[in-house]
């Protein structure tokens, strides 16, 4: 099934449309790759999908042990590499949770989180690290 159209517009930038709902992304090379590092670049894209899939896999463990983590967060760093060949090489997801909960329900969620599909997907040479801070916005 065809999920995204991506068209290039020019200058190292592109136009990503969903095809099942029309939403829209767009992609800038950023300024060391020579683009302009106006938007997000694609390997943004690939640190914000982490961040959301961690924080999603969360709120359905959440739902499901009927406790709720609005206003959490997730806060992502990336590290790039260039030897052998550029790439993402580090991925830091700090998940931040204004609640506190039993530390069974603290443990349940961040193993959740920690079973996104991304992160299960992302290349093994990739270090993905993650650090929960309870009780804090």
């Amino acid at each position: 099934m065809e999920l995204l159209d991506v068209l290039y517009e020019k200058d190292l930038s592109t136009r990503c449309i969903h095809k099942l709902n029309g939403a829209e992304i767009a992609t800038d090379a950023p300024k060391e790759s020579f683009g302009r590092g106006l938007m997000f670049s694609p390997t943004d894209l690939v640190a914000a999908a982490l961040g959301s899939c961690v924080l999603t896999l969360m709120g359905l463990a959440a739902k499901k042990m009927q406790v709720d983590i609005s206003l959490a967060r997730a806060q992502v760093s990336k590290e790039m590499v260039s030897q052998p060949l550029r790439r993402i090489g580090k991925l830091v997801v700090n998940v931040f949770c204004p609640q506190t909960y039993s530390q069974q329900i603290q443990e349940e969620l961040e193993k959740a989180g920690r079973l996104c599909p991304v992160h299960n997907s992302l290349h093994p040479d990739i270090i993905q690290e993650f650090v929960f801070h309870w009780g804090v916005s």
